[in-house]
């Protein structure tokens, strides 16, 4: 457990220099087991009594009635341990950044035991809790949370987890592709097919294609599934081009799939003239700008614009190249600094304010949670160019009323 506060005002520049001090600083506790930050300027304690009849314990946080305590539930061991440490960074870069001094923020490491994390973080007296990562963690995490009324803040996209005081800030699929169908509709297309992964992913993307279709307007002409190897990748393009031809075709999937389909779709009778679509998986992946059968296609993502800074003064400060999931730890700071302004410490985390329908800013964009806890963010239309992506329909600077 590491625990991070710092003081002053909001800023949203990136001044490299403090960055570099203070991380040298900060970074060195991220990993730590359990500790706390004391201030170099506070007088030293006096000698304990000879006999102490009830000595404190020396993983005791100390009281703070100035600042919210603020539990970061993240993996830092295991599996997904170096995805948790990218977005414990990008969480102390928020906190240089705003240089707020409302904020008291202490990292449980989940990778062992999300359930052990959750009960100290409540115990401890935190407010509201940032992560954890995946869904099976949210449904180990949220009961506790809930009966601590403490919310939960995760950068988990599993829909099934959200609600009832799991609000979720990562990317769902479903919004991604009902803004690329629906921007394909406005210009033209009007048969959709699509090609989605076997698993939760794809059965949710396929779901999601045929609702976004209907919504459109659009007629959904074949929809095809493969298990990511080669022969099954090219068995359902072959089914797919049995059927009607398609204006458009969506591959739900990764760059690296899209790259393997994209010769074969082209060089079919049905999906030769097709546009290809693709959704915000394609946005971390730079090799699809080499793929010349890629060339035109569109994918909705969240904007890069804002993370590339950010990626850049991670890359400074830490020496390596950040997750890109990073963003959302870095958000979710901006977004607990933004409703602390009025809160006040100690009370309980004023969940209300979270569904605030003028929604939040952040490195990903403006976003706000809907009524089931899930973010809606506002997405870009990107389009692959030869040798880059350029982006052709900007993302809303906010929502209308």
């Amino acid at each position: 457990m590491a625990e991070r506060s710092l003081a002053g005002q909001v800023s949203f520049e990136w001044p490299t220099r403090r960055l570099r001090q203070a991380l040298a600083l900060f970074g060195a506790i991220l990993l730590a087991g359990c500790q706390t930050m004391v201030p170099k300027t506070q007088a030293p304690a006096p000698p304990p009594p000879a006999k102490p009849a009830t000595p404190p314990p020396s993983t005791a946080l100390p009281t703070d009635s100035e600042r919210h305590r603020i539990a970061l539930l993240v993996p830092l061991t295991g599996p997904n341990a170096a995805v948790g440490q990218s977005i414990a960074n990008s969480t102390t870069m928020a906190l240089l950044d705003t240089k707020t001094e409302r904020l008291r923020i202490t990292t449980y490491d989940t990778g062992k035991d999300a359930t052990a994390a959750a009960r100290q973080a409540v115990a401890e007296g935190n407010k509201l809790i940032l992560g954890p990562l995946t869904g099976d963690e949210v449904k180990a995490v949220a009961p506790i949370a809930r009966a601590a009324k403490v919310p939960v803040v995760s950068y988990s996209n599993d829909a099934s987890v959200a609600g009832n005081g799991v609000f979720l800030l990562g990317y769902a699929p479903g919004q991604s592709i009902d803004r690329v169908i629906r921007y394909a509709h406005g210009r033209g297309a009007r048969n959709f097919a699509a090609l989605v992964p076997k698993g939760v992913y794809g059965e949710r993307a396929g779901a999601a294609f045929l609702a976004a279709v209907k919504s459109a307007g659009g007629t959904p002409v074949g929809m095809e599934t493969f298990d990511r190897s080669a022969a099954s990748v090219s068995a359902a393009v072959k089914r797919l081009s049995t059927r009607s031809s398609y204006d458009a075709l969506l591959i739900a999937d990764i760059g690296r799939i899209a790259v393997q389909v994209a010769p074969q779709v082209k060089s079919s009778e049905s999906g030769a003239n097709a546009r290809l679509l693709g959704t915000e998986l394609w946005n971390t992946d730079n090799s699809i700008s080499a793929s010349a059968a890629l060339r035109g296609a569109w994918f909705a993502s969240v904007s890069d614009g804002l993370y590339r800074t950010l990626a850049s003064k991670y890359r400074t400060s830490y020496g390596t190249t950040p997750y890109r999931l990073a963003s959302l730890g870095y958000d979710s700071v901006l977004l607990t600094v933004r409703i602390s302004q009025g809160w006040t410490p100690g009370s309980d985390f004023p969940t209300a304010r979270l569904t605030d329908p003028d929604g939040f800013a952040g490195i990903d964009g403006a976003f706000r949670f809907s009524g089931s806890g899930m973010a809606e963010r506002a997405l870009e239309i990107q389009q692959v160019d030869a040798g880059s992506i350029s982006v052709i329909d900007a993302a809303p600077r906010g929502f209308g009323k």
